[in-house]
């Protein structure tokens, strides 16, 4: 088959990105032909994944994308491909991978009403709109059960539209390093005693990912537990101000941001808890990473995949509608003190043995080819 993939920018540290990549190479495993078209591409594409840089003007990100999507509708012959798949919101897709929380709920929730009198609203509520409403014919893959029910409440988009996939985790890889011999090293290299409580955080865009609120977490704990404790953040973002943010808290030291990594499984082995107190969370892939590895997790209730601490029991979720810090706060000190850590571990890896969170590539790529097919019985 013929495939065109569309997503706007593509940078090597994403969860989106990387799934886009993955499920790339799995279809290409399986024959198919892909061309990407992108406003930017870092890194070199694997081989086989044809890349088309679309370049764009624009004085925004929202202009930019209006601008990329004006371009794909004008510009690319879609009877040449058996199937459009977007890794963003745009018109005229006939698959849609639904990575992103619902754009018009979430403003709704988070904003005032003159947030939608401005130029971005405007075009993305109109892409989001393209791909959900009950007019249109593009199918979606869901990956979050939490966020479908909030695009369905929204849209009302037929349920026969929707394909779910499960999370696509790496088990093998995962538990492989997560031994003793790799905990001791990573804690010696981050210079973490082992009485030390050693917090977690992965992922990039460090606002929504909610750094601010596990900072103030961390601050607000008792003396001698504050000062054993330390919080290392994985991942793309603006350091600066988080730094600032902690040394005025008086824990300056506690706080360490180590960049983009690709070994992350390495550092799940240093850590005790996994933190992941976000804004907005379409999944969180790092919970349950986390989760394989055997490390509990605190997380706020609209992560997508915060259903699995609970299914698994192993840490807590805190309510984000309203979010208040106290109350992540005092969860916080509760799981540093709690005697349930190797209670929560043990469930965590026994979850993980029970429950699908691995199959996400061939099941999307059994979705992409059976669309296509149905795709080309109608024409």
């Amino acid at each position: 088959m013929n495939l065109a993939f569309c997503l706007f920018n593509y940078f090597p540290f994403g969860g989106l990105e990387r799934n886009f990549i993955a499920i790339s190479q799995e279809c290409i495993k399986r024959g198919h032909t892909i061309d990407v078209y992108t406003m930017s591409y870092e890194g070199e594409p694997p081989k086989g994944l044809n890349v088309n840089i679309v370049s764009v003007r624009g004085a925004s990100n929202h202009s930019k994308a209006a601008a990329f999507s004006k371009y794909m509708a004008t510009n690319i012959n879609r009877s040449n491909y058996d199937l459009v798949m977007g890794f963003n919101k745009i018109p005229g897709l006939d698959l849609y991978y639904a990575a992103d929380v619902c754009y018009a709920a979430r403003i709704d929730r988070q904003r005032n009403f003159l947030s939608k009198l401005t130029p971005r609203y405007r075009i993305f509520s109109v892409f989001e709109k393209a791909v959900f409403s009950p007019e249109s014919p593009t199918h979606i893959i869901y990956i979050s059960r939490q966020e479908k029910i909030i695009y369905q409440d929204t849209y009302k988009t037929q349920e026969n539209r929707f394909h779910y996939a499960p999370p696509g985790i790496n088990k093998e890889k995962i538990q492989e390093d997560i031994t003793f011999q790799n905990r001791q090293e990573t804690r010696h290299l981050l210079s973490i005693n082992e009485q030390d409580n050693l917090l977690l955080m992965v992922g990039s865009n460090f606002k929504t990912k909610g750094v601010d609120r596990s900072i103030r977490a961390l601050a607000s704990l008792p003396d001698k537990l504050r000062g054993s404790t330390y919080l290392f953040i994985i991942g793309k973002g603006k350091e600066k101000n988080y730094k600032k943010m902690a040394a005025s808290l008086g824990i300056g030291d506690n706080v360490h941001f180590l960049g983009t990594r690709d070994d992350v499984s390495l550092y799940l082995a240093g850590a005790d808890f996994l933190l992941q107190p976000s804004l907005n969370e379409n999944t969180g892939n790092a919970i349950v990473e986390a989760l394989v590895a055997g490390i509990p997790v605190l997380a706020t209730e609209n992560c997508g995949y915060a259903e699995h601490i609970r299914l698994a029991n192993a840490g807590r979720v805190v309510p984000s509608s309203p979010f208040a810090q106290e109350s992540m706060d005092m969860t916080l000190k509760e799981m540093l003190l709690s005697n349930e850590r190797d209670a929560w571990k043990k469930n965590a890896l026994a979850y993980a043995d029970r429950t699908d969170l691995y199959n996400r590539l061939n099941v999307i790529c059994d979705i992409i080819e059976s669309i296509a097919t149905r795709k080309s019985s109608k024409v």
